[in-house]
């Protein structure tokens, strides 16, 4: 069985995170996650205290395991969310869409292991002086927001940089993409699309089907202009923001007509007016599994890869 340094270091048995997504990754699918053997990650989004307090409860009911919290740092909530995980003291936290340096003292004394998501060789070399357990590379076949650089060309300068476990996510569907990540230096994956379609996760149906119906050019970019650009699957609400995006309109009309969009795709599964967030991989998952079986196939996968990774080397 693959192991790996993030394993021990975490207290896992596969090296493989479960990203945090917003309206999404709740305690239920945390839960299972890491019952299965992985880090189940619980998104908390732009969600107050007493959500967050909810669903880590619900994780703690389905596993003794360790599970994470994702922190949207661009949240109105954050300071207070961030004090709940220290409060509660779960085991790992994750970080997006900002710097966590003013956090970090607060959740270091409280024994959490801090794994920011970074798109950068130099945001990662400053989580590491900030005392970061590891970080999360994300390339930008990811679905969400993303950065500029590829996985295969992020990961392996992040490696090179900093001295900390690197966990490699965007574009990651399969255990031939952990195996790639492994041979770029990475210790574990993240992975998020693949998990949209877990039996435990409760997105609206019609979300799930969307991915399940994609193919490869299923997704694509919008959110340039105002600097937070986000992949998400091809439909008429991502084609009407592009367009507006190129148009006359005001920032400000441009950010209220994405506002709540993500909601009414997860929670709703509006199709003409929500935002589907995936990433490159949905035209690789084919069917809804449970969690452990996701991750049992992707290990089986990698290993045979791996093992047959020099048949073409003479």
């Amino acid at each position: 069985m693959i192991s790996t340094p993030i394993c021990d270091i975490l207290g896992i048995q596969y090296p493989i995170f479960q990203g945090g997504m917003a309206w999404i990754s709740d305690g239920k699918l945390a839960g299972a996650v890491s019952e299965a053997g992985g880090l189940g990650i619980i998104s908390a989004m732009n969600a107050n205290a007493e959500y967050l307090r909810g669903q880590i409860k619900i994780a703690r009911e389905l596993t003794d395991k360790p599970f994470g919290v994702n922190i949207m740092l661009m949240s109105p909530f954050a300071d207070e969310v961030a004090q709940v995980v220290a409060e509660e003291k779960v085991a790992v936290v994750t970080t997006g869409a900002g710097n966590p340096s003013k956090y970090m003292k607060q959740w270091l004394e409280a024994g959490i292991k801090v794994i920011p998501v970074v798109a950068s060789v130099s945001m990662a070399k400053l989580m590491q002086r900030v005392g970061a357990t590891a970080v999360i590379a994300e390339g930008g076949e990811s679905g969400g927001h993303i950065g500029e650089l590829t996985t295969m060309a992020l990961v392996p300068q992040v490696v090179s940089a900093v001295a900390i476990p690197v966990i490699a996510a965007g574009g990651i569907g399969d255990g031939r993409g952990v195996a790639a990540s492994f041979m770029l230096g990475a210790v574990g994956v993240q992975l998020g699309t693949r998990f949209l379609v877990a039996k435990e996760c409760g997105v609206h149906q019609n979300y799930k089907n969307k991915v399940l119906k994609a193919n490869d050019i299923a997704t694509m970019t919008t959110g340039k202009r105002l600097g937070h650009p986000v992949r998400s699957i091809k439909n008429p609400y991502s084609k009407e923001y592009l367009r507006l995006e190129y148009s006359g309109i005001s920032d400000e009309e441009l950010e209220a007509y994405g506002r709540g969009s993500l909601y009414r795709a997860a929670v709703e599964g509006d199709e003409k007016t929500g935002c589907f967030l995936a990433g490159q991989i949905a035209g690789m998952v084919n069917r809804e599994q449970p969690a452990k079986e996701i991750i049992e196939e992707i290990f089986r996968e990698a290993e045979t890869v791996l093992n047959g990774a020099t048949k073409w080397v003479k």
